[in-house]
């Protein structure tokens, strides 16, 4: 058992005087030390420098002093005198010449200064008490004597300390026997007539015993707290013995209400029953509502008075990117942030009870815009007030109704077009047949033009002469070609205008599709100031994808036109990038889709919207009609009743896609 244990075990009583008796050691002690080192100091500091300045005066006597000085024995011997002053460690006597002439060792030997003249600097560096005293001397120099204090006490002095040290050690022992004694009568007895009491309880069981209050300290509260307990014990041994008595009163009611309370019982489980039926009921219709609501195609949400949300539906998680439990509970404007400008409206919408509709409002989701429209629907019921958000994607609607805007507008074009081009048609053709009768009149191969020419008495070489020297070929080759593109332009408007009465014939795409390119890549060899052969044609055709009932030349046309008008685009850019047009194929069924796709400047939004609309053209006046695009829609749209459409940003080129159906009805074919 370790020291510490020991202690522990020990008594209160024990505890009190063992540390009470360490006290008392400990006072002694530091007293002791205290008491040595005051005596030390005091002889040090007082006591050792005033006997060196009396034995100091003694020697400096005329007298002693002269004849000390006048050799080195009676120097000696003048110390020696000073053997049985016990304050004295060591002495040296210097001469008038500085010189040492004798030392008093005493102990271990001193290293004093060997000339008078390093006195001072010895003793500075020195810790002891010394006195340095000069002896003056007739008619030269004065003599010096060093006295060096002893640091020993006398032995008187330590017999004076050990008899007070016995004297305290007696007395406190004595002290200590007598609070021992205190402590046992004041401390000890009370504690052990408590834990007899406790114990007589206990063996006894008899609560009406109680403790002595004895005196006013913490024993004494200690008892009084004891017999508290005690007193506090009978009562509840009291109540218990109540309590007992009571039970056994309660225990014959309570066999008289078990009869009743399994009736009670058998009423409740039933009742129970029922309602877990009707939970059950409840929830399950409350899942089916849920299914509702999330199998909508619409955003649903439902907002309390203070517009935190109550309801949030599947399609409401995947448009906002919040799912159901981390929106429930929340501000609608952190579950939804695009819904923050409107709550003003949906305030407005709680309190006065009316239905809000924004028609349009366009959000970003994967990257590219999307149209909603949003209608806020007030609620009321026993809860309070609220507002159902619903969100509808008119994303799709928007684009049909943009095909059918262009639909229309290609319909009513059809009928000016085609009165157009009856209009045009004849004097367009006497324009182009008196140009070839022009040039036909100024020939020189004709025998008739000759015979005019000499009735008249010209020669018509003089006659071509001046007509060249005017310019006046380059100006019938620029009515030709003007009429000549006149026509074209005509012959345009009346193949949009017709209805198809074409047979649709099953046709390889890809076949046509390198058709194409490679009668582009000729055409544009001659007439234009690019190489068309120069770019990269990349092809992804679909191996799927089977033959399509489409009508080969004029499909023909419309990938014409789009080869054209994609090696132009990228010819009009700036950077070095090397063109690209991308040929794709893919089997979308009821659809055959081709894609044209190229790295050219694109097309901003407003201009993409108008690019199938007739004579519309961003190009220089004289390079475009503006009926290329129009009348690729209208043979896709119409006579293939197929789909049309673009995909065009600045700086990012443009994607035609057109969409074939792969099979064709009796009643399409005979249209």
């Amino acid at each position: 058992m370790s020291l510490r244990q020991r202690l522990e075990n020990l008594t209160v009583s024990q505890k009190l005087l063992a540390a009470l008796l360490v006290l008392l050691a400990t006072v002694l002690l530091v007293a002791n030390l205290a008491f040595i080192s005051a005596a030390y100091w005091i002889s040090r500091e007082n006591t050792a420098p005033q006997a060196l300045q009396s034995l100091g005066r003694l020697i400096a006597t005329p007298a002693l002093s002269r004849e000390a000085l006048t050799s080195p024995g009676k120097a000696a011997a003048l110390l020696d005198t000073l053997e049985g002053f016990s304050t004295v460690r060591a002495a040296a006597l210097y001469g008038s010449d500085g010189q040492r002439l004798a030392q008093l060792p005493r102990g271990e030997k001193l290293q004093l200064p060997e000339r008078a003249e390093h006195l001072n600097e010895w003793r500075h560096d020195d810790f002891r008490a010394s006195k340095l005293i000069v002896l003056p001397q007739p008619d030269q120099a004065p003599g010096h004597l060093l006295l060096v204090a002893s640091s020993q006490l006398s032995e008187g002095f330590y017999q004076g300390i050990l008899t007070a040290s016995l004297v305290i050690l007696g007395f406190s022992l004595l002290l200590w026997m007598v609070v021992a004694r205190q402590i046992k009568r004041l401390v000890t007895r009370p504690i052990r007539r408590l834990e007899e009491l406790s114990r007589q309880v206990t063996r006894e069981e008899n609560y009406a015993l109680r403790a002595r209050r004895g005196n006013n300290d913490e024993l004494g509260s200690l008892a009084e707290a004891f017999n508290t307990m005690l007193s506090r014990m009978e009562a509840r041994e009291q109540e218990l013995k109540r309590a007992r008595d009571e039970a056994q009163v309660a225990s014959e009611q309570a066999r008289q209400l078990t009869k009743e309370t399994r009736h009670s019982n058998r009423k409740l489980e039933m009742e129970v029953q029922v309602r877990n039926k009707i939970e059950k009921k409840l929830t399950g219709f409350q899942n089916y509502l849920n299914s509702i609501i999330d199998s909508m195609p619409s955003a649903l949400i439902a907002l309390d008075e203070q517009l935190y949300v109550t309801q949030w539906n599947q399609e409401a998680s995947l448009l906002s990117g919040t799912r159901l439990h981390e929106a429930l509970n929340q501000p609608v404007f952190l579950a939804f942030p695009p819904l923050k400008p409107f709550l003003g409206l949906l305030r407005r919408t709680a309190e006065r009870h009316t239905v809000e509709k924004i028609e349009r409002v366009t959000w970003i989701k994967e990257e590219s815009p999307r149209h909603y429209a949003l209608t806020f629907y007030p609620l009321v019921g026993v809860s309070g007030r609220g507002v159902v958000i619903r969100i509808d994607d008119i994303s799709q609607r928007l684009a049909m109704e943009e095909l059918m805007v262009q639909s229309e507008k290609m319909l009513s074009v059809g009928g000016l077009a085609a009165g157009m081009a009856h209009e045009i048609n004849n004097p367009l053709g006497a324009i182009l047949h008196n140009v070839q009768n022009i040039r036909r009149r100024l020939s020189p191969e004709l025998a008739k033009n000759l015979e005019q020419a000499q009735t008249a008495q010209v020669e018509l070489a003089a006659v071509q002469h001046y007509l060249a020297l005017r310019e006046i070929p380059q100006l019938l080759d620029g009515i030709q070609q003007a009429g000549t593109r006149a026509a074209k332009i005509v012959s345009h408007m009346l193949s949009f205008s017709r209805l198809s009465n074409r047979t649709l014939m099953p046709c390889e795409l890809t076949s046509l599709i390198d058709q194409a390119v490679e009668i582009a890549g000729n055409d544009f060899d001659l007439t234009e100031s690019f190489d068309f052969k120069g770019l990269t044609i990349v092809r992804e055709f679909d191996p799927q994808l089977g033959p399509v009932p489409v009508t080969a030349n004029e499909l023909e046309q419309v990938l014409l036109n789009l080869l054209k008008n994609a090696a132009q685009a990228i010819h009009q850019r700036d950077d070095d990038e090397p063109g690209r047009i991308i040929l794709r194929t893919r089997l979308n069924p009821p659809w055959a889709e081709i894609q044209v796709e190229d790295n050219g400047v694109g097309m901003p939004e407003q201009v993409r919207k108008r690019i199938f609309e007739p004579f519309f053209t961003t190009k220089e006046i004289g390079q475009g009609t503006g009926l290329g695009l129009s009348v690729a829609y209208f043979i896709i749209t119409n006579n293939h009743k197929g789909q049309m459409e673009a995909q065009s940003s600045p700086g990012a080129g443009t994607c035609f896609t057109l969409r074939l159906p792969l099979q064709q009805t009796i009643a399409e074919q005979g249209t």
